[in-house]
């Protein structure tokens, strides 16, 4: 009730009479619950005062009976319509509140239908805001998340082998990370990116099979209760490093560094990028660092705060991220060291511990 009451709060200083949530990491953060979101619409909608009003599938009700909400369900013969409807009878008047990057046409036109809402606005800065500060309670599922994940790479590290597949390491990682523990729905698919795939920050893992000398980027979380973790390290496969491969490497983790130590409580997330940018550009680096160098954490493992030169959010305690500078060049690889962070009231800590060198696998 603490979360509707802020969020509440939050929604009377944007001038908000409705919000309406779908299934995702929002409806989740306020009532504990994870639906899927399908073909079968369903819609959290909270006033400022009154009852919540629960739109959803008649199959779903058995999971929902606890919520101190109005509930509203639909039958796949009758569709849900008229739910929207009945829904709109309970409902007063006024600015409606929606999630800009989650809620699909449907239910936005099921709400303007049943005339919830006399105009609909994006909402997402007022989530995000709630969000951003993590509670003791969420900094330890965070750290357990870290902690499956890390066990899980250290389960898996020995047996990479020249002329393994990176799918099938990919297969194995994902494997090893249901056996540490970790919820099935992982934050996501693992990246593995081998010699001159790994010049593609997102490469989707392939038939590619690792070769002596490889650089090979590892990019893998695990989920504890709905919060992720999120880390990447990077490797030489089987060889010993060579002095390229070393001097790109060592600047990508001085600057990673850089970007660490520098956040705290009261530095603006821009001065995080530019400090992790201008120790690549220092080095030689610069024009192959081509993303930002980290973004939120917690329930979704992109949100907000986002690290990167255009943020102007103000870095708190509790506030979650990653560090990730990272360069790209075609004729050498991908070198990307990423770690998450949390600030503290004096300065910040890295949750994650695997060590940062360019190691040799294989």
């Amino acid at each position: 009730m603490e979360r509707l009451a802020q969020l509440r709060e939050a929604m009377i200083d944007a001038g908000f009479e409705l919000l309406a949530l779908v299934p995702g990491p929002s409806l989740r953060y306020l009532t504990g619950l994870q639906f899927h979101l399908s073909e079968r619409p369903l819609v959290l909608v909270v006033p400022q005062r009154a009852r919540p009003v629960l739109v959803l599938p008649e199959l779903e009700r058995s999971r929902a009976e606890a919520l101190e909400c109005d509930i509203v369900t639909y039958s796949d013969a009758t569709g849900p319509a008229s739910a929207f409807e009945a829904a709109a009878a309970m409902l007063p008047p006024g600015r409606l509140g929606v999630e800009g990057r989650s809620l699909r046409f449907m239910e936005l036109e099921l709400l303007a239908q049943a005339g919830i809402g006399d105009e609909r606005i994006d909402a997402g800065a007022i989530l995000a805001q709630l969000r951003m500060r993590k509670s003791a309670e969420e900094l330890a599922k965070m750290e357990r998340a870290v902690a499956l994940a890390e066990a899980a790479f250290r389960e898996v590290q020995p047996t990479i082998t020249v002329g393994m597949r990176e799918r099938e390491l990919a297969a194995a990682l994902v494997q090893a990370l249901y056996e540490a523990g970790s919820e099935p729905e992982l934050p996501f698919a693992p990246i593995i990116a081998s010699g001159p795939n790994g010049a593609s920050p997102h490469h989707f893992p392939g038939d590619r099979k690792l070769a002596r000398g490889d650089l090979l980027i590892v990019d893998w979380g695990a989920t504890c209760e709905g919060y992720f973790s999120d880390i990447t390290r990077t490797f030489v496969v089987a060889a010993e490093p060579t002095q390229p491969q070393l001097e790109a490497h060592g600047a990508v983790r001085a600057a990673a560094r850089t970007a660490r130590t520098l956040a705290a409580p009261g530095i603006v997330a821009s001065e995080v990028d530019v400090a992790a940018r201008d120790a690549l550009t220092e080095a030689g680096y610069g024009k192959f660092f081509i993303h930002r160098t980290g973004h939120g954490l917690g329930l979704e493992v992109h949100e907000e705060p986002y690290i990167n030169q255009n943020s102007a959010v103000v870095l708190e305690s509790g506030m979650t991220f990653t560090v990730e500078p990272g360069v790209y060049i075609p004729t050498l690889g991908g070198i990307r060291i990423e770690d998450d962070m949390a600030i503290t009231q004096v300065g910040s800590r890295s949750l994650t511990s695997l060590p940062r060198d360019l190691l040799v696998v294989g």
